[in-house]
């Protein structure tokens, strides 16, 4: 595969931006060996670091520093690649680009690095994704998993399913060409078995995935309930510091306040919410409003409430208002003013949970009560085995799951069989990006930072 401007060389900076003790500037492509010549003086010998004087049109000296050469294809993209290391300064980097670009490079565009890695069949999609999740990981979990995605781990996974799935669409189709046959092939091949088989082994790693997703994209939290019931105290306990002011005064929350926490390496972003009542205040009428539109976007809603008080009718009046693909726990607070011990309980169908946000007690509940309707499922091992995910991999998933078992549903039709089966492989294919349409790609690169 090859782009169509992938003649062009490119270039960036490769660390972020501002001040720092040393910075990178990035060139690929078939004049990075020239671009070297005009800007060293000379061309690095390969793989052998030089410190040299990085010079403008003039021979003046921009910055000295260690310039490394890789040539053509054992480097990053698989193109001739020239990596300049200078001091951090804003300044000097900028000069140092310009002057590449001087010198016969282009600026590149965001991921476009990675993306000729990809082009040049130096990594596949799921492991150029991975690149992108190991610079924005935001647990060390989550950074773990990316790394084992960059490593190939979930895209052997992906190629030792496809080549199953293959081979037995290979005798499926094989079997239609001998219609006359006095053979049950399907029998004697056991298609049915290896189906269900199939679809147990896809089960596996779309549970895999799930979990790899969630430690990319974590899960949202709301705090919803009346005023004074406790909210913004238990957005400071899982926090761990005082974001949110707490008050005996009603209605001192008017916007969502944020903070990002984590559980066991999961991302969680907590929303504490304005209290939910009647009111006349304008500004906390808008305030309220924005309660809701922050409940409609979560993915578990914690129902606050007075411990000493109990679920109230006006609870429940706002409970069905709450979207019903949003869980629902009811979170029982001050249990330190009425000398309860903390617990967790369902009743009739629904969480309970008894805390006290002031003090802490049953924190460490609520957050296994979390976790587990988040759908987090870890082995004793924590998360070794999973790899990092995103949403588009687990619909490809879930569309080969469905392909298996309409397969099984028309055991007794080799030709719904086979079609069925080049359906599913055409999705699974689309993982790693062997049949992966342009737009698509263009998506995934443009979210990556320039320089990688």
């Amino acid at each position: 595969m090859q782009l169509a401007n992938n003649l062009d060389t490119i270039a960036a900076i490769a660390t972020p931006s501002g001040a720092g003790g040393i910075g990178v500037v990035r060139v690929s492509g078939s004049q990075a060996r020239d671009v070297a010549k005009y800007l060293l003086g000379v061309c690095p010998e390969n793989r052998l670091a030089s410190y040299l004087p990085f010079l403008d049109r003039n021979g003046q000296v921009i910055d000295r520093g260690i310039a490394l050469f890789f040539k053509s294809p054992h480097s990053y993209t698989g193109e001739d690649v020239l990596e300049l290391q200078g001091h951090g300064g804003i300044a000097v980097m900028q000069l140092l680009l310009a002057r590449c670009i001087e010198c016969g490079a282009r600026l590149a565009k965001p991921g476009e690095f990675t993306e000729r890695a990809y082009l040049n069949d130096k990594i596949d999609l799921t492991q150029a994704e991975a690149v992108a999740d190991l610079i924005n990981a935001s647990t060390a979990e989550a950074a773990k998993s990316a790394m084992l995605s960059l490593s190939g781990y979930f895209s052997n996974k992906i190629n030792d399913l496809l080549k199953e799935l293959i081979d037995l669409r290979m005798y499926i189709e094989a079997c239609l060409d001998f219609p006359e046959e006095e053979i049950d092939f399907i029998t004697t091949g056991k298609v049915k078995e290896k189906l269900l088989s199939l679809k147990l082994r896809m089960d596996e790693v779309t549970l895999s995935a799930k979990q790899g997703r969630l430690l990319r994209e974590g899960f949202t939290v709301v705090l919803v309930g009346q005023p004074n019931v406790g909210k913004s105290s238990l957005l400071n306990q899982l926090s761990g510091n005082d974001q949110a002011i707490v008050t005996s005064i009603p209605g001192t929350t008017r916007d969502p306040i944020k903070s990002e926490i984590q559980i066991d390496g999961i991302p969680i972003h907590v929303i504490d919410t304005a209290g939910l009542r009647d009111t006349n205040d304008e500004i906390e009428k808008m305030g309220i409003e924005k309660t809701w539109i922050s409940i409609e976007k979560a993915n578990i809603a914690l129902f606050l409430v007075d411990a000493g008080k109990g679920i109230t009718d006006y609870e429940k009046i706002i409970l069905n208002r709450i979207p019903k693909d949003v869980f629902k726990v009811w979170v029982h607070n001050k249990i330190d003013l009425m000398s309860k011990k903390a617990s967790s309980e369902i009743i009739e169908g629904e969480h309970h949970l008894f805390i006290s946000a002031k003090n802490g007690e049953g924190l460490a509940q609520l957050k296994n009560v979390l976790l587990k309707m988040a759908g987090v499922e870890f082995s004793k091992d924590g998360n070794q085995g999973i790899f990092m995910a995103r949403q588009r991999h687990l619909d490809a998933l879930d569309i080969v799951s469905k392909r298996l078992n309409e397969s099984v549903n028309q055991i007794q039709s080799p030709e719904l069989i086979a079609e069925e089966l080049r359906q599913a492989q055409t999705s699974l294919a689309s993982i790693t990006g062997e049949f992966t349409p342009d737009d698509l790609l263009g998506e995934i690169f443009s979210r990556f930072c320039i320089g990688k």
